[in-house]
C-alpha cells in the first residue's frame, strides 16, 4: 500500500516524495492509522524500520496548520543526536506545511532555544534536562499540548531519565494522545506506560532480540595486544562504503581515531566528551562523506539514522547483549544489507556466549586469512613516539578519499534491493568439540534452487557464501 492510500494529505504526501520513500516500511503502515485516529500507541520495532516517520508524519497530519500558541506536540529524546535527527525529520517530512518545530537540548547556549520558544513553535522535541531547566523557568508551558511522544523510551530509561519523564508527563494535560516508540519493551516501560497511556494499541515488528536478516555478523577472536592490529587490516581487506567503528569508552574511542588517522583513514570521532559542535561536525562530515570511518561510544548504537553506513566494528564487544543488536543495527537499514565485525578476547567466551543466548544463535568465529596472528603487536594504544609504519592506503582512500554522498535518501520499497559487496570473511574457525556447526554457509552449486556467486578478488568471500578461487 503506498503513503498515498494511509489517509495523508498531499502536502505531506509530496514531502515523502521529496525525501525518496516510495512505500511504508511495516511498522509506518501500522502505526500511521492508529495516531490519526487519535489513539495512544507503543509500537516497538527494530532499528532501522522507520520508527521516526511512523509518528511524524501522522502528527503532522493532525496538526493541520501553524499556531502561535504552542508547543502543541512534544516529543522526548534520550541524546542531542537523537533530538536533532527527529527535528530534521519533521522538517523534512513537512517542507510544504507551516508548521514549525523547534529542538531543545544541552550542549548549547540557551539564547536561540528561548528565541524560537517564545515565537511560537507546534513541536518542541527536546532532551529530558534541558526541557526541564525551560519548564522551571516557565519560558515553555505545556497548557496546550496534544500530543506527547516518548521516542526511544528504553535507552532513556537506561540513561537515568525515568524521575524527569515522569515528572514531564504529570506537568502534561490529562486529555492528550500518547505515544510510546521503542526497540525493546521491558518491565520498566510497561511501568510508565501504565502511568501515562489510556487503553494503548500494541504494535510489534520484529523480534526485538533478533539481528536484522539483511546484516552479516561474526566475531574475529584475537589476542589483545593485536586488536588494532586486526581492525587495520580488516578495514584494508574490506570493499567498505562507510564504517562505524565501537569503543567502550570514550578515551579508547580518542586513541583508536588518533591511530587511524596515522594509518591514513579519514576519521571522525563522537562521544559525550566532545562539545556539541564536535559532534554536529563529526555526524554530518560523516553522513555527507568526507569522513569514511567514525569511531564512536554506544551514544551512536541508538537510533543514529547515517544512510549509506556499510559495515560495522564492534572493537570492544558491548557491555550488554542487547547493545550488540542495537550496535550492529546501525548497518542494514532500510532494506540494505550490511557487515558487522566483533573483535573479541579469549578471556571474552563468557560475554559472547551472553550475546548468542540473548540473539538466540551461534556467530561464526572467523579469522582474517593472510593475519599473522601470534606476531609481535605493534605498541598499544596510547603509545609514545613517532606513530608506526602502517602499509600506505591505496589511492582514493584515507584523506583523499572522494565517494558519494550518503546524506540523501534513495527510493525504497519493502523488498529492498541493497546491493551486494566484497567482504573480507575468511576461514572460519572450527567448532569446538561438541558443538553444533553453526558457521557460515558453504558455496552452492548445483543443488536445486541454489545460484552460484559472481566470481569475487582472491582471498575475499561473498556476503553469506564462503568460497575462495
Amino acid at each position: 500500500m503506498p503513503f498515498s492510500k494511509l489517509g495523508l494529505p498531499p502536502a505531506l504526501i509530496n514531502g515523502v516524495k521529496a525525501m525518496g520513500y516510495v512505500d511504508p516500511t511495516p511498522i509506518q503502515l501500522r502505526a500511521i492509522p492508529v495516531v490519526l485516529g487519535g489513539g495512544d500507541l507503543i509500537g516497538s520495532a527494530q532499528t532501522g524500520t522507520g520508527k521516526t516517520a511512523a509518528f511524524a508524519l501522522p502528527v503532522l497530519a493532525r496538526l493541520g496548520k501553524h499556531e502561535p500558541r504552542g508547543p502543541r506536540v512534544l516529543v522526548l529524546e534520550p541524546t542531542r543526536e537523537l533530538a536533532a535527527q527527529v527535528e530534521t525529520a519533521f522538517r523534512d517530512f513537512g517542507r510544504f506545511t507551516d508548521i514549525r518545530a523547534t529542538v531543545v537540548h544541552g550542549g548549547v547556549g540557551y539564547g536561540r532555544q528561548r528565541s524560537e520558544i517564545q515565537a511560537g513553535t507546534d513541536i518542541v522535541i527536546a532532551t529530558p534536562g534541558r526541557l526541564m531547566d525551560f519548564l522551571q523557568e516557565r519560558t515553555l508551558r505545556l497548557d496546550n499540548l496534544k500530543i506527547l511522544i516518548l521516542d526511544e523510551v528504553d535507552r532513556m530509561l537506561d540513561m537515568g531519565f525515568v524521575k524527569d519523564v515522569k515528572k514531564i508527563i504529570a506537568m502534561c494535560p490529562k486529555e492528550r494522545q500518547t505515544l510510546f516508540f521503542s526497540a525493546t519493551v521491558p518491565p520498566e516501560i510497561e511501568e510508565v506506560a501504565r502511568f501515562a497511556l489510556r487503553n494503548p494499541a500494541r504494535i510489534e515488528i520484529g523480534v526485538a532480540r533478533t539481528v536484522n536478516k539483511s546484516v552479516t555478523h561474526a566475531f574475529y577472536p584475537v589476542n589483545v595486544g593485536q586488536k588494532f592490529d586486526l581492525l587495520v587490516a580488516l578495514l584494508e581487506k574490506t570493499d567498505f562504503n562507510s564504517c562505524l567503528v565501537f569503543s567502550r569508552t570514550k578515551h579508547g574511542a580518542d586513541k583508536i581515531a588518533r591511530k587511524l588517522k596515522a594509518a591514513n583513514h579519514s576519521v571522525a570521532v563522537l562521544h559525550a566528551n566532545r562539545s556539541q559542535s564536535q559532534r554536529v561536525e563529526a555526524l554530518e562530515g560523516f553522513k555527507s562523506g568526507k569522513y569514511e570511518v567514525m569511531v564512536a561510544t554506544d551514544i551512536a548504537a541508538r537510533g543514529i539514522d547515517v544512510a549509506g553506513v556499510s559495515h560495522v566494528i564492534n572493537y570492544d564487544i558491548p557491555a550488554n547483549p542487547e547493545d550488540y543488536v542495537h550496535r550492529i543495527g546501525r548497518t542494514g537499514r532500510a532494506a540494505a544489507v550490511g557487515d558487522a565485525f566483533t573483535l573479541t578476547t579469549p578471556e571474552q567466551a563468557a560475554e559472547i556466549r551472553d550475546i548468542e543466548r540473548f540473539i538466540g544463535q551461534k556467530v561464526p568465529q572467523l579469522k582474517l586469512e593472510g593475519f599473522p596472528y601470534g606476531a609481535a603487536p605493534r605498541p598499544a594504544l596510547g603509545f609514545q613516539g613517532a606513530a608506526p609504519n602502517y602499509p600506505q592506503r591505496p589511492p582514493g582512500r584515507g584523506g583523499q578519499h572522494q565517494r558519494p554522498a550518503h546524506g540523501g535518501h534513495q527510493p525504497r520499497s519493502p523488498q529492498g534491493g541493497g546491493q551486494q559487496r566484497q567482504s573480507p570473511y575468511q576461514v572460519p574457525e572450527p567448532p569446538a568439540a561438541g558443538q553444533g556447526g553453526h558457521g557460515p554457509r558453504p558455496a552452492q552449486g548445483g543443488q536445486g534452487g541454489a545460484h552460484s556467486p559472481a566470481p569475487k578478488k582472491s582471498g575475499f568471500l561473498s556476503r553469506g557464501n564462503w568460497f575462495r578461487r
